[in-house]
Formats: structure tokens, C-alpha cells, sequence
């Protein structure tokens, strides 16, 4: 993937090397590392297990805000920062002209880089759980060390395959600010069982499958970003953190209805619509659901 001639996107804010005071929203760093350990394995979302539904999709308090750590601002100078650094300013430089053309402003996330653990407007974080958004801040949270537990625990390698996941995530953004995370989580709220408020999750996750499919697509007609292998390391990575196979994995047996992710074909289906349409119109994963 072509990266390292882009601008910076100066949005990002560095807490790397931060010790977080109190620990990480009245949560203790050992039960964040086993929970995120667990939802990983699992396939479900540690914030889930940690904040309950509302905190992800928009509920939670917006006190917390207040007790966020503030961390260095400016374009990082290690690799793997300038890397995330440099896609987060081409998800920019793409969502601003989608968003232009409908007539309608972009507005730009914050990625928070971290490691260990930190505090998001939707509690506490730990290096475990894996990237996240956080809609109540609007701010994306990364350790960047997760790029290499794609490389060793999930097989998924690659640039493009860790670009992906930032995009994915830039995706739930994108749901947020244009009106969908908010209707999801009303949604949840009103569901009569578990397995209806996961399948909404589902649904949600594999919108922002192929929300960084269509950044993809206009990525590359306008800079030219992927390489020979590149599609298919994001496919890849979408195919390895599917629900059936990190519940294969995990304990041998998969159980549909508490996916929240999807299955690795339906990551790989999702991202490569959006990917080949470029279109924001066939991403509507949750039409007729919310």
C-alpha cells in the first residue's frame, strides 16, 4: 500500500506512553485485560462486556468526557504512528468529497493512539480489546500493537489488511454523524430478545465492512494506494475476524446468535461491495431494521 508520500492528518492524538491515573474508568487494568481477552476470543465486543450496549452505541454518561487524558497532538514520527497517521488523512480527504458531493460537511474524527490502557467518553480502554470508536467522543482509539496480533494471532499480515481496520472504524464515524449509530441504539433498546439486538449489532458492523470498502475504492482512483496482494490482505483480515471462526477457535463450536461481528463470509462479502460499487447507497446493511 502507498502511504508514506501523504500528508499527516493532524487529528491524532498520541497518549502512548501515558499512565492513566485511577485506572480506566473505575475498572481495574487485570479485569479489562481478561474481559477484552474474552471478547476478543468470543467475538463480542469488550465494551459490551465492560459499559453494557449503550456505552458503544451512544449511551453512557457524557460526564466521562471530562476524565479523558490528554495526549500529544502533531503528526507522529515512529513508522506504525505516521502509518496510522497518513491513512486517517486519506479517509479524510475521501469522506470529505463523498460527503461534499451530497451536499454536506465532514466532520473529521480524532484517532486516539494508546497503549496499555486509556479512558474514552464511553469508559475505560485496554490494549486487549482491540480498535474501537467511541461515538459519544467521536474519537477512534488504537494501540497500535494490534497490527502485530494481526500478524501472529490472526494471520492477517499487511498494510493494507491494518488499513482496513482503520477504516472500519472510520466507517462506524461515519454512522454516527450521519444519523445511524443513534437508531441502532433505539433500536437495541426496544429489541425483544439478545439474539435481536446482536443481529442489529451484525448489521452494523458489516455497514462499516463496506463503508471502508467504498473509501478504498475512492482512495485508490484518486491516489493510486494499493498494490499487487493488497485486497487480498484486507480480505484476509476481514475473513480471519469473523464471529464463526474466532468462536471456532475459542471454544470449538460457533453459536449464531450471539454473533455481533458477522461471519467471515459476510465481512468479506460486505467489504468487497463496497469496495467494487464505491457507493455509499449499497451499504445499507440495516435497511428495513431500523
Amino acid at each position: 500500500m502507498k502511504w508514506e508520500d501523504f500528508r499527516p492528518s493532524g487529528n491524532v492524538e498520541d497518549r502512548r506512553g501515558m499512565r492513566m491515573p485511577g485506572g480506566a474508568g473505575g475498572v481495574g487494568i487485570g479485569t479489562l485485560v481478561v474481559v477484552g481477552l474474552v471478547g476478543w476470543a468470543l467475538g463480542i465486543n469488550p465494551l459490551v462486556l465492560l459499559s453494557g450496549l449503550d456505552a458503544i452505541q451512544g449511551g453512557g454518561s457524557p460526564t466521562q468526557q471530562s476524565a479523558q487524558p490528554q495526549g500529544r497532538h502533531g503528526a507522529p514520527t515512529d513508522e506504525l504512528g505516521r502509518f496510522a497517521d497518513r491513512v486517517l488523512a486519506q479517509t479524510e480527504e475521501v469522506w470529505t468529497g463523498l460527503f461534499r458531493a451530497q451536499g454536506r460537511t465532514y466532520q473529521e474524527p480524532t484517532m486516539v493512539l494508546f497503549s496499555g490502557a486509556t479512558r474514552s467518553a464511553c469508559g475505560g480502554a485496554s490494549s486487549a480489546m482491540g480498535p474501537f470508536y467511541c461515538p459519544l467522543d467521536k474519537k477512534v482509539y488504537l494501540d497500535l500493537g494490534f497490527f502485530q496480533e494481526m500478524k501472529t494471532r490472526f494471520k492477517a499480515p499487511g498494510d493494507f489488511a491494518a488499513a482496513y481496520v482503520i477504516a472500519h472504524e472510520v466507517g462506524h464515524h461515519v454512522q454516527n454523524i450521519t444519523g445511524i449509530l443513534p437508531k441502532v441504539q433505539e433500536a437495541q433498546r426496544t429489541a425483544r430478545s439478545r439474539a435481536e439486538a446482536n443481529a442489529l449489532s451484525v448489521r452494523t458492523e458489516l455497514m462499516a465492512d463496506c463503508l471502508a470498502g467504498v473509501w478504498a475504492h475512492h482512495a485508490n482512483a484518486r491516489f493510486r494506494i494499493l498494490e499487487p496482494g493488497d485486497v487480498e490482505e484486507a480480505l484476509n483480515a476481514a475473513s480471519a475476524i469473523g464471529d464463526d471462526k474466532l468462536q471456532e477457535r475459542a471454544q470449538g463450536r460457533v453459536v449464531p446468535d450471539s454473533f455481533t461481528h458477522g461471519t467471515s463470509e459476510q465481512r468479506v462479502t460486505w467489504f468487497t461491495r463496497g469496495l467494487k460499487s464505491g457507493s455509499m447507497q449499497q451499504c445499507n446493511a440495516l435497511q428495513g431494521a431500523i
